[in-house]
């Protein structure tokens, strides 16, 4: 049988992931390309634009590679779907020439002019129209203070000859050589520009920042025809671009969240949980951003999402600074070790406490000891931490949206851990679902384009593609674990 292949490109912070995905969801070839960050004082972090488009170029290069020397077949390759670092963004003249380089995610230089529209009032109008807070996180704070300190910015967008971009709309721009110019609701989304009513950028916010004449990609849809490309001579004929969607969102769709109240989570350093709510805008109350989850030519689902600063930290800064054991997979059996966490509750705010307390100054606490406690109970009340952090934010998620939790998808290098997944699923009284997938943000790329191409028939062919699944389903120990959140609720309410 002829087989049919997705190309899915995954350009992140640290290094570009490319897979060649078949009909089936398996992975047929994989390559990684690192990426350079340029990290300055006062929390500068940049990144070369034509250096980002390069990188994917190598590692494309490099995943054909791997796949033509399996016997594939170029022609078997039928589209291309991206998924990219979000909030990161480029902007570049008429000829295609970045004007700077592209500030990054991480960058803090915007804090003032964040700071000074807060201090406008602009704070609620900004949340309602676009479902985000003013923070340098996103990239409209970030574009403001590059018009206000650098000139040729500056007489750029005053001209009308400065485009914008965040990394998906660079990369389809640059692949199809300045032909293509769209974005999609997802990293639009992610902007400050975008109305999350109308799907399109607001033109009474860009007035009040005075980026009135920028030009911005058209938003389309996250499965859409954005293009074609041969990728700079890879391929000898052009490739149809069928999905754009910011990592985050790639992840929740390649997990499944196909349904309202279907959540993600992603145990890493840190974590982000979004929840699919549904065809119907609603606006958190309690800390949470409002975002499209993802979106299809005749269908929008939008989501809450809460971002929890420090989950994985909490267990390097034991292992590292406390030398409480030699490695991380150590956690698991010294957790079960011990019946209970003797009372003993971290509150891991080393870096502040994300959603949805948002207590940023805050700093971190351990309570509950006694001469009793030993290092297991303070590796389990670590480990509790995780799962505790992530029943707050689902909490507050439910009691905004009126929409209940069905199961939660976890994905990270924390998923490993039993009892971390074993006393969440205990916790939230519901299914945790962990395919064990090391790339689900290409997959979600690959399973949109795939939509938009014809490979996949519709959302129910893809839930059959991902059946095989390990569900942890909430154990004997729920009762007790429920006992224990109360304890950690009143650990977080003593500053």
């Amino acid at each position: 049988m002829q087989h049919s292949y997705i190309l899915a490109i995954d350009q992140g912070t640290s290094s570009t992931k490319t897979l060649l995905f078949d009909e089936q969801g398996g992975v047929a070839a994989r390559a990684l390309e690192p990426l350079q960050t340029r990290y300055y004082g006062d929390g500068y972090v940049e990144q070369d634009p034509d250096e980002i488009y390069r990188n994917v170029l190598t590692s494309v290069g490099k995943c054909l590679g791997v796949f033509a020397a399996q016997g594939g077949e170029f022609q078997s390759i039928r589209a291309c779907g991206i998924s990219n670092q979000r909030e990161t963004f480029v902007v570049w003249d008429q000829t295609g020439k970045p004007l700077y380089n592209a500030l990054v995610w991480q960058c803090k230089r915007s804090i003032d002019v964040c700071e000074r529209l807060k201090a406008e009032g602009l704070e609620e109008v900004v949340k309602a129209k676009t479902g985000l807070f003013i923070d340098p996180y996103f990239s409209g704070t970030k574009l403001i203070w590059l018009y206000e300190n650098n000139e040729t910015v500056r007489q750029a967008v005053d001209a009308g000859t400065a485009y914008f971009g965040t990394v998906d709309t660079w990369l389809l721009y640059k692949l199809t050589n300045g032909q293509c110019y769209f974005t999609d609701y997802t990293n639009a989304s992610r902007t400050l520009f975008f109305n999350l009513k109308t799907l399109d950028w607001d033109a009474d916010l860009l007035a009040v920042f005075g980026l009135s004449r920028l030009n911005l990609p058209e938003p389309k849809p996250s499965a859409f025809g954005f293009g074609e490309s041969n990728f700079n001579g890879l391929f000898d004929h052009q490739l149809p671009i069928t999905s754009l969607i910011g990592d985050s969102h790639a992840a929740a769709f390649g997990e499944g969240c196909f349904t309202s109240g279907t959540a993600k989570a992603t145990l890493g350093t840190g974590c982000s949980i979004i929840m699919n709510i549904g065809p119907d805008l609603k606006e958190s109350k309690q800390g949470m951003v409002t975002t499209v989850c993802w979106s299809t030519e005749n269908r929008v689902d939008y989501a809450l999402e809460g971002v929890i600063v420090t989950c994985g930290a909490t267990i390097e800064w034991l292992k590292n600074s406390l030398n409480l054991f030699a490695e991380s997979r150590e956690t698991e059996a010294m957790a079960t070790a011990v019946s209970d966490n003797g009372g003993v509750y971290i509150v891991p705010a080393f870096s502040g406490l994300g959603a949805p307390h948002w207590q940023m100054s805050r700093r971190a606490t351990i309570s509950g000891l006694t001469f009793g406690s030993s290092k297991n109970h303070l590796v389990r009340a670590a480990l509790e931490s995780i799962p505790y952090q992530i029943k707050d934010v689902v909490v507050a998620m439910e009691q905004d949206t009126g929409v209940s939790l069905a199961e939660l998808m976890v994905n990270g290098g924390l998923t490993s851990n039993g009892f971390v997944l074993q006393f969440l699923a205990d916790l939230l009284h519901k299914p945790v679902i962990n395919r064990r997938l090391p790339d689900i943000s290409a997959q979600g790329a690959a399973y949109l384009a795939g939509l938009k191409a014809g490979i996949y028939e519709d959302l129910a062919h893809l839930e059959r593609l991902n059946s095989d699944r390990s569900a942890i389903e909430p154990g004997p120990g729920a009762t007790q674990a429920l006992a224990d959140y109360a304890g950690w609720q009143t650990a977080i309410l003593t500053t």
